[in-house]
């Protein structure tokens, strides 16, 4: 308790709540990202650092560093904030919502985050924890894929689920959710997702069924409270706690600088293995991946490389069926021209001479095989048949 002259009174803390109610209830001020939250639980612990912010009685100095904020102001912001916050009621909701929170240092609390040097001080999900026992691979990438990537995405997802082995990924649209989707349809080892948005903020919202199918067979994680919104800023911070579960990271596709290229940087710096997967060297979505393969990454050319680097002898599983009926006439020309990326029907023109009228009925066959697919008037080849399983 703060006495007279030694600044504003602090109120008495409530203890009947559970620490993790406090820690929710800080987890929702403005302007507390996982480097403030822990510097005030380690400075006060929950009960005294939510009271401390409620009386604006936070000192100044634990909030320097973390920002530009100026650190006064911040503090009265807390305490203005915090007036509109019920620890006891949050904490209920999240309990009526079926969202699960533990609190650094607690019995709960994830083996892989509690030994990080950077972990959580909070982690809220929705599903079974246990599903995080066992082999983890983090399979990642861009968000704007090409069909080649999302194929590769999906079928490694599949593949490695098949051999027992979690998908790790953060539900993000493109590469994310291809492989979440791959690791679904096999329906063996349980997805795991760590999201950048509390757990009823569903994020990207096109991803609202992907999300409930991930959370109903897996577990979603999230180090935000129910409500928090996606902001730029807190995926950076996800995509450390996607390296810190993995055993192995593959960055299916990423432009030069992006999400996955930092989800390899933070694997690195763990020490946790990098596959790339290769992509053509005149496609933009596949810079990051070329440069990870220059730099001494390994390649993840199919799932058999994963299980490799994770000293796992792949799976004898079911195939997909594939049985493609082979090229013929035009068809074999056409086919032989479409790259691994988009390309246009006029360049397509000009590499097999062949007029508009002929080149159309062959990309039509092709499509009707399971070829090509085309999408916004560019071709792109498929590594497997589209919508197989």
């Amino acid at each position: 308790m703060a006495t007279a002259g030694t600044g504003p009174s602090v109120p008495d803390p409530d203890t009947r709540l559970p620490e993790e109610a406090h820690v929710a209830a800080l987890a929702r001020l403005p302007r507390v990202g996982p480097a403030r939250l822990r510097a005030l639980l380690d400075r006060y612990g929950p009960q005294e650092a939510w009271t401390r912010v409620v009386g604006g009685a936070v000192d100044p100095a634990v909030v320097v560093g973390f920002g530009g904020d100026e650190p006064r102001q911040l503090v009265r912001t807390w305490q203005l904030a915090a007036a509109s916050i019920d620890p006891a009621a949050y904490w209920q909701a999240h309990a009526e919502a079926g969202i699960g929170v533990a609190a650094l240092g607690s019995s709960a609390f994830p083996a892989p985050f509690a030994t990080d040097d950077d972990p959580p001080a909070v982690i809220f999900w929705q599903g079974d924890l246990d599903h995080l026992a066992g082999v983890r691979a983090a399979v990642v990438g861009t968000r704007k894929a090409t069909r080649y990537g999302l194929d590769v995405a999906h079928e490694l997802g599949r593949r490695l689920a098949e051999s027992g082995i979690a998908v790790v990924s953060g539900l993000a649209l493109g590469i994310d959710g291809a492989a979440h989707a791959g690791a679904l349809a096999a329906e063996a080892a349980p997805p795991v997702a760590v999201v950048g948005s509390g757990l009823d903020r569903i994020y990207p919202r096109a991803h609202g069924p992907l999300w409930r199918q991930v959370a109903r067979s897996g577990v979603v994680l999230s180090e935000y409270p129910l409500g928090a919104p996606a902001a730029a800023w807190q995926f950076p911070a996800r995509n450390r706690l996607i390296a810190a579960l993995a055993d192995v990271v593959v960055v299916v596709e990423s432009q030069a600088t992006g999400g996955a290229m930092g989800t390899a940087v933070e694997a690195a710096r763990r020490g946790v293995p990098v596959l790339a997967v290769p992509g053509p060297v005149t496609a933009a979505s596949s810079d990051g991946t070329n440069q990870l393969l220059f730099d001494g990454c390994a390649p993840a050319r199919d799932a058999a490389d994963v299980l490799l680097a994770l000293g796992r002898e792949p799976a004898r599983t079911r195939r997909s069926a594939e049985r493609r009926p082979p090229p013929t006439g035009d068809a074999v020309a056409v086919l032989a021209e479409v790259p691994w990326g988009p390309v246009a029907v006029e360049t397509l023109a000009l590499a097999t001479g062949l007029d508009l009228g002929r080149l159309a009925l062959a990309l039509d066959r092709l499509e009707a095989d399971g070829w090509i697919a085309r999408r916004a008037g560019w071709i792109e080849r498929l590594g497997r048949p589209a919508g197989s399983r």
